[in-house]
């Protein structure tokens, strides 16, 4: 335990960091299997795990879902971002760690514990607590047509209830010295008044010529890289809500997305028979089929538009697998059927000029940039040592500098969904951890970021006014352990899952 503890020392940040983490889960009862196609799944603990196995463990995956457990699903799926198949694959392995875990460690909930964590569940409350009326809807019209049962919600329960013991358990022993949380409050609330210096690699490319021996050696060295893009061509069925539909919600809106989902099934399981044909499959459900052109992986058809997912689930299919799973969409289902490949093809070194001279002028503009940079800083870092005053060395060096809006270590911003909102925040991040442990008057190191670079010069650091608010401070307290805490189980759960030997299946 204190070997794990020993490698995570600045909390602060780490809870800057977890604050920054985006946890998107939604519910889906069918969900697209990805790449589940073989009858062998994984081997695990010496033992195979079949499709069908790992395709009812996804359903308790949505289940979970569907009766508010978020954050059970988000301690098992840690690490799979928004990438739905991922998520999948992250549950079914971490689920059957959990329960071996529980039961080499002796854990079993009683049965009147369960009970009682299944009355409180979200999904079943109402105006007086626990609905009977509610969970016996719910077993009938969310469980029986998915063949799940009772027994599920149950199963499900006694898990949450055994990874909040092995919690418990992991978390003896987590303690912060409270002069090191006093500091990190303090810290992490002070108001910071930044300036800011940022260097673009376009400033730099200008100058660079590239010559045309640079352009056949790096086309020597990189010629197999150096390929035209595939291009692929598909045939598509869609099965979508009506504009009706569209304007449903909550449990109506599942139930016509599931009426959809059951369909799109359907036709897959026609595509899997022997001798099936996509054209004859689309007239039989009676589907339309609508053509793409020919279009690359960057730059998918206007068509698949509606969703990134279609464009990249057409580069996945292959001549001797032409057809896809049904991809949910926000509206409904697309069926994919590969019509035709443009294999890639080596360039000649005229076709690939314009590449090549656009790596070699990317590659050396980010050099000297970061040369640039690291000699900006030491000359300001020299001028202040020197006693010259700051705003002087920086007039000297002919940079710009940037006012940035003051701002505390940890502020609770909600995630952006702006494009050039979500740049500024990364922007900040980087910020914020380039002058988090700085003294005013000190200059960051040159930090790279994204298509730029960046030089943070901490101007003063304010006192924050809640400073003796024993309110905030005991919940950012609290928030550092919950932290070191979940950090402890997933450096756990990692080991488990090494111990556990999983091995995947081709496919």
């Amino acid at each position: 335990m204190m070997k794990l503890l020993r490698k995570h020392r600045h909390w602060l940040m780490i809870v800057i960091a977890i604050l920054a983490i985006p946890f998107v889960f939604y519910f889906v009862q069918r969900p697209d299997y990805g790449a589940m196609r073989s009858d062998h799944f994984a081997r695990i603990y010496d033992r195979n795990v079949s499709t069908l196995e790992a395709q009812q463990t996804v359903r308790l995956f949505s289940l979970a879902q569907a009766l508010g457990m978020s954050e059970f699903v988000q301690n098992l799926t840690i690490g799979a971002g928004q990438n739905q198949n991922q998520a999948y694959v992250q549950f079914i392995l971490n689920l059957l760690v959990l329960r071996h875990e529980a039961a080499r460690l002796g854990i079993r909930p009683g049965s009147s514990e369960i009970a009682n964590v299944v009355r409180a569940l979200p999904v079943f409350q109402g105006e007086s607590g626990f609905d009977m009326k509610k969970f016996s809807d719910f077993v009938q019209n969310a469980l029986a047509p998915n063949g799940l049962a009772e027994e599920h919600i149950e199963q499900l329960v006694r898990d949450e209830l055994c990874l909040i013991q092995i919690k418990q358990l992991l978390a003896v022993g987590v303690s912060i010295p409270q002069a090191e949380l006093d500091a990190d409050y303090a810290r992490g609330h002070e108001k910071l008044y930044v300036s800011l210096i940022r260097l673009r690699p376009a400033d730099f490319a200008k100058d660079i010529q590239v010559s045309d021996e640079d352009a056949q050696k790096y086309y020597e060295a990189h010629k197999a890289e150096l390929k035209s893009d595939e291009k692929r061509k598909v045939e598509f069925v869609s099965l979508a809500l009506t504009d009706e539909q569209k304007k449903l919600a909550g449990k109506e809106r599942i139930e016509a997305l599931q009426e959809l989902s059951d369909r799109a099934n359907d036709f897959t399981q026609a595509l899997l028979e022997k001798d099936a044909d996509f054209k004859r499959a689309a007239a039989k459900f009676q589907l339309p089929i609508r053509t793409t052109g020919e279009f690359t992986a960057t730059a998918p058809d206007p068509q698949l538009n509606v969703d990134p997912q279609l464009g990249a689930a057409a580069f996945k299919l292959s001549m001797q697998e032409p057809n896809s799973d049904p991809i949910q969409v926000a509206d409904g289902f697309y069926i994919l059927h590969l019509a035709g490949v443009v294999e890639a093809r080596p360039l000649t070194i005229e076709e690939a000029k314009p590449k090549i001279v656009d790596a070699i002028k990317s590659s050396r503009s980010r050099e000297l940039m970061s040369t640039k940079g690291a000699e900006i800083v030491q000359k300001l870092r020299e001028a202040t040592r020197s006693g010259q005053p700051l705003e002087a060395a920086i007039q000297k060096a002919g940079v710009q500098v940037e006012k940035v809006p003051p701002f505390s270590l940890i502020d609770e911003s909600t995630e952006a969904k702006d494009k050039d909102l979500k740049k500024e925040q990364a922007d900040l991040t980087a910020i914020k951890n380039a002058v988090a442990y700085l003294n005013a008057g000190e200059i960051s190191d040159f930090l790279p970021a994204d298509n730029t670079g960046l030089i943070a010069v901490l101007e003063k650091r304010e006192p924050s006014a809640d400073a003796n608010d024993r309110e905030k401070k005991a919940a950012f307290e609290k928030r550092i352990l919950d932290s070191k805490e979940r950090i402890v189980f997933y450096e756990w759960l990692h080991e488990r899952q090494q111990a556990a030997n999983v091995q995947f299946a081709k496919g």
